[in-house]
């Protein structure tokens, strides 16, 4: 498990490098242990609301497989989904869901709400926390490199205070 989650805290990574918030997501087919599909955070670059690391793993893997079903894969995220990648998850009927730090603003899977607990027509299982220390400290030195880039760019006078 940690190899898939390593490689999604890689991915989130380079969103950081690219000023995204670093969100990595990588999809793993079960019986294999293969990486099928890789995403990462991309909504700041491509200007999309819909370009989370989940969607765009999710993405990949249907094409990959051919279809809209991803039986047999496990999903390793380094943040708790959102609404909108939980019920990708849902949709896509992915077996088991990982990740790593909790969302307390947003998260889907337990913190802010159980969407998976709902009476839809999948459940995957839930893991939540799993290498939750390396993968908060990749959003946190993210969000304190941006709060110290826009302090700098106010006392210059780039920005309004």
């Amino acid at each position: 498990m940690e190899k898939y989650m390593n490689r999604a805290i890689e991915l989130a990574e380079i969103s950081a490098k690219e000023g995204e918030v670093p969100v990595g997501a990588v999809i793993v087919k079960k019986t294999t242990g293969e990486i099928i599909a890789e995403g990462r955070n991309m909504r700041e670059n491509g200007r999309n609301a819909l370009a989370h690391a989940e969607i765009s793993a999710i993405d990949m893997a249907c094409r990959k497989l051919g279809g809209w079903r991803l039986p047999d894969c496990a999903i390793y995220v380094t943040l708790e989904p959102c609404p909108m990648c939980c019920g990708a998850i849902i949709n896509a009927r992915i077996d088991d869901v990982v990740f790593g730090a909790y969302d307390l603003k947003s998260g889907s899977a337990v913190s802010v709400q159980k969407i998976f607990d709902y009476p839809y027509n999948h459940k995957p299982t839930v893991t939540g926390g799993f290498m939750e220390k390396e993968c908060a400290e990749i959003l946190s030195e993210f969000f304190r490199n941006l709060r110290k880039k826009k302090k700098l760019l106010r006392k210059n006078n780039v920005l309004p205070p």
